[in-house]
């Protein structure tokens, strides 16, 4: 729901972050990879019940995973990289799959173990989670293969919904801000998961009919 007007509010600082790491040696897959291994460092301070740090690292990996689309881009204008190759946009979605589920398994260990919260509403959002990238990466293949892909500069075709990616970075954070309400926070977000999830499956079935 709010993926479009973040990304034209973060659109300069973005291209100044993407123009200061465009140099040799720096790749988008390179940032891709470091995204991922400190989304998963985020996730084990979260187990071990280091929220602040966890936090910080969190919010440096999801920055990371900004730039490194934007960086592609911007070498593919300029003819440095390849506009055929798909493999970045591959590895950055399996990337960020890895990284939201990990926060999640993070999460539930140290708020389990520090605060007692019960594991049930984690593996509601795991299971939430499942259902509707289910949804959209089935759609973004057919539409693919049968040429109705909605390009917005991404590597997928991505079906709006109430939760995408600006909102999970939100209630993510919001777990390592407020670890105490985490399981709390997680039942809301279930639900809001699971209403994203049915908006994706019916938009996908009227669009593909």
């Amino acid at each position: 729901m709010l993926d479009r007007r973040a990304r034209a509010l973060l659109a300069r600082p973005v291209d100044a972050i993407t123009r200061a790491v465009d140099r040799p040696g720096i790749t988008p897959d390179g940032l891709t990879l470091a995204g991922l291994g400190l989304g998963l460092a985020s996730a084990l301070a979260a187990g071990l019940q280091l929220w602040a740090l966890a936090l910080v690292l969190w919010l440096v990996s999801r920055v990371v995973d900004g730039v490194d689309g934007a960086l592609a881009r911007r070498r593919r204008a300029d003819g440095r990289l390849s506009s055929e190759s798909q493999a970045g946009g591959f590895l950055d979605i399996t990337a960020d799959f890895v990284v939201y589920g990990a926060t999640v398994v993070g999460v539930a260990v140290g708020a389990t173990a520090g605060f007692g919260a019960p594991w049930w509403p984690f593996l509601l959002v795991l299971l939430v989670y499942y259902v509707n990238g289910t949804a959209f990466l089935a759609f973004s293949s057919i539409a693919e293969r049968t040429g109705r892909r909605i390009d917005d500069g991404r590597s997928l075709s991505f079906l709006g919904g109430l939760a995408e990616g600006t909102e999970t970075i939100i209630v993510h954070a919001l777990w390592l801000i407020l670890p105490f309400w985490a399981w709390q926070i997680a039942l809301v977000w279930v639900v809001v998961v699971g209403i994203s999830a049915t908006q994706r499956m019916v938009a996908g079935y009227r669009a593909l009919r």
